[in-house]
């Protein structure tokens, strides 16, 4: 998949080009040979693109040895020989990537030599500072090694976890042209399952920026606050044609979203985790909300039809509780013209509302109760529903849903207080309908964290755990006389 070059990178790029080089005085100092040289002049006067891609055809074998050195002769490559000169190296790096690009065969080529990377993966840790433009350049070469060739070797699996490692500091810079470069590399190697696979296994550097980028981009602005998206109190600027709430580029936007697009291909394998983390399912339903862009709405609609469609039983209740369908249901009024939006949308829209005819109101808590986020939803305060589904509550797998409750309580929720008034809530029903249960409760030590939940600062958890406690004792107090 290609994709215009960012305008720093390209702008850094021509300035490079544009330097003169003093070769004659490096091949005295021997930083470069004669027939390097040679090589590197040749392609020089060269304007045209198919030009260039023909001399390097014409000569494969030598072009592949200036890269990658001649092992057997015991020669090194111009990127090792030179590289005590930036100047150099950087106008060597931009001429590679520019071979690559124009004669895709360099790239099979210098694959089946027996390290390929030899002399670009020390460059990525040229310097400390993700200014320095050598590090850039050579984690361009390198993913354009990969995305030209389409490759899965092991030289490519042993450069590909330091290169996503570079690339995710550029995106943790803050720096949105910076993060554009990083990203649109990212895009260019999730060609395999296998890369995709090492992208997911380094999540916490890859992935979580990006979901960063998206919660400011939903209004939301740390992990800590997701709580905003189910409350729907997230705190939105109005989108520009340029930029979308928390100052989030439309290019940069569009281009995260396609890159977890490409990732979402694994949805059967990594689906549930990447809700479980980053809950993706709520996220993606606001930024549907606020997309300004029928090219944005369309990768967020095709990566929910992918993770809904392959984890329908986890998925598809969290959709409901983050009321996609009745957003769907509004969309349906735009006049989008983008075909395979218009099939995702109707296949989401299929798939949710066959769920929705089938559900109850007891998979509806269940679901809500797993999503780790609580709201004052309708079966909270019924009566009539505790009296009919306390004990299944409790029962159901194995009493994984007290259990889940005491996770959610066990964290502080300093941006929702209510999610611990509705558990401490819950607890009370379960104590009430269910008095012969209440032990089960204390040996999870929910008892103990009711009790802690009174001297709360805010008013609503203190009278709910006040509340839930009450059935404690009037049960306590009853089984002693």
């Amino acid at each position: 998949m290609s994709l215009e070059a960012p305008t720093y990178l390209a702008s850094l790029q021509n300035n490079i080009r544009q330097r003169p080089i003093p070769w004659d005085g490096a091949v005295r100092s021997g930083l470069v040979t004669d027939s390097q040289l040679a090589l590197i002049r040749a392609l020089d006067r060269a304007k045209k693109t198919e030009l260039k891609k023909s001399i390097i055809e014409n000569d494969l074998d030598g072009y592949t040895a200036l890269w990658v050195g001649d092992k057997a002769a015991s020669r090194l490559s111009v990127l090792e020989s030179a590289a005590k000169q930036p100047a150099i190296i950087q106008y060597l790096l931009v001429l590679l990537g520019d071979l690559i690009e124009c004669a895709p065969t360099l790239a099979k080529s210098l694959l089946l030599s027996d390290d390929p990377y030899r002399s670009l993966r020390p460059l990525l840790l040229h310097s400390k500072t993700l200014d320095d433009p050598i590090p850039l350049l050579a984690s361009k070469v390198i993913t354009g090694i990969m995305a030209a060739a389409r490759d899965g070797s092991a030289a490519t699996r042993q450069a590909l976890p330091e290169t996503l490692s570079y690339l995710s500091e550029l995106v943790e810079s803050n720096d949105a042209p910076k993060q554009d470069i990083a990203i649109q590399q990212f895009s260019a190697i999730l060609y395999s399952r296998q890369t995709r696979r090492q992208f997911w296994d380094q999540r916490n550097e890859t992935v979580r920026p990006m979901i960063d980028i998206l919660r400011s981009a939903a209004g939301v602005g740390s992990q800590s606050s997701t709580s905003s998206l189910w409350s729907g109190s997230a705190t939105l600027r109005p989108a520009t044609d340029a930029q979308l709430s928390g100052g989030v580029g439309l290019q940069l936007l569009y281009h995260v979203l396609l890159v977890l697009w490409q990732l979402s291909f694994d949805s059967s394998e990594i689906g549930d985790a990447l809700n479980d983390e980053y809950d993706i399912v709520i996220l993606y339903t606001q930024l549907l909300r606020v997309s300004p862009k029928e090219k944005t709405s369309r990768l967020i609609i095709a990566t929910l039809w992918n993770l809904l469609e392959k984890n329908q039983r986890s998925l598809l209740p969290t959709a409901v509780l983050a009321r996609l369908p009745s957003l769907l249901d509004n969309l349906t009024g735009r006049h989008f013209t983008d075909r395979d939006l218009l099939e995702d949308l109707s296949s989401l829209k299929e798939l949710l509302e066959d769920y929705t005819r089938t559900k109850t109101t007891f998979d509806e808590y269940v679901a809500e109760v797993n999503s780790g986020h609580l709201r004052w939803s309708p079966p909270h305060r019924n009566a009539m529903f505790w009296a009919e589904n306390a004990r299944k509550i409790l029962e159901y797998e194995n009493g994984s849903l007290p259990k889940k409750l005491k996770d959610i309580m066990n964290r502080s929720w300093d941006q929702d207080k209510a999610v611990l008034a509705i558990a401490c809530n819950d607890i009370g029903w379960l104590v009430r309908e269910a008095p012969e249960k209440r032990h089960q409760l204390e040996r999870l030590g929910l008892k103990k964290r009711v009790m802690e939940l009174m001297d709360e600062t805010d008013e609503n958890v203190r009278w709910e755990s006040l509340r839930a406690l009450g059935g404690w004792l009037k049960y306590s107090f009853e089984s002693s006389k």
